[in-house]
């Protein structure tokens, strides 16, 4: 078995089962923590200087969010990518994207709509730093004002769960380097559509063009899954 990377973390004053949670879902999502690579109790204790039950109980998490998987007589790995779960994922992504930008156009104030414009200023300027982190980052920012807008505390709940679980097809969209170069600047008009058509609470336009974005980011991720 490949040992596993170094995935030491600093002790901050966040807790620290958080502080795990957070570094194993990062690596999983960069690659340090490749599909199918073994996730054992005894080594990530060690390497991350916590006890187990801080590790299990990330471990429990992560299997919740659909990144790792336990199989019998083997322990949790790291669950492989199928292009059949992207799509099906993706297809939630796009009705429930949708009607989140429904729910705040129709709902938002003035000053949600005005931080919602502060957040696709941060996704423009992260794309344009070429740094897939910050994009990632940034965009997160950017939905999580938006599903906050929406007003309903079932539909964000329902959405950071698909988020988990899709994270790290967004993070191979952004970082493949077969990555379409038109893409970013797709995503960027798209999201922009989108807020010109909340700024004139044109809810119908909303969820369009936000379901057709969940859309062209299933193509791409897709499309690079498959190569």
């Amino acid at each position: 078995m490949d040992p596993l990377p170094n995935l030491g973390i600093q002790k901050f004053a966040a807790p620290l089962r958080q502080q795990v949670l957070d570094g194993l879902r990062q690596a999983i999502i960069d690659g340090r923590l490749a599909p199918g690579a073994r996730l054992t109790e005894r080594e990530l204790t060690e390497m991350m200087g916590v006890s187990r039950t801080v590790v299990r109980e990330a471990l429990r998490q992560l299997e919740t969010e659909g990144l790792i998987e336990n199989i019998p007589n083997k322990g949790p790995v790291v669950r492989t990518l199928s292009l059949d779960e992207a799509r099906d994922l993706y297809s939630v992504r796009a009705v429930l994207e949708g009607f989140a930008a429904r729910l705040f156009a129709d709902k938002a104030t003035e000053a949600q709509i005005g931080r919602l414009d502060e957040a696709l200023v941060r996704v423009v300027a992260a794309y344009d730093s070429g740094d897939a982190s910050a994009v990632l980052d940034s965009k997160n920012s950017y939905y999580g004002v938006l599903f906050e807008g929406a007003g309903s505390e079932t539909l964000s709940s329902m959405l950071a769960t698909l988020h988990a679980r899709i994270w790290r097809w967004r993070a191979l969209g952004l970082t493949h380097p077969q990555r379409s170069e038109d893409r970013s600047r797709e995503s960027v008009a798209s999201l922009q559509a989108v807020l010109g058509a909340i700024r004139t609470r044109d809810g119908d336009a909303a969820e369009r063009l936000t379901r057709d974005e969940a859309q062209k980011a299933a193509e791409e991720v897709i499309r690079l899954l498959g190569e």
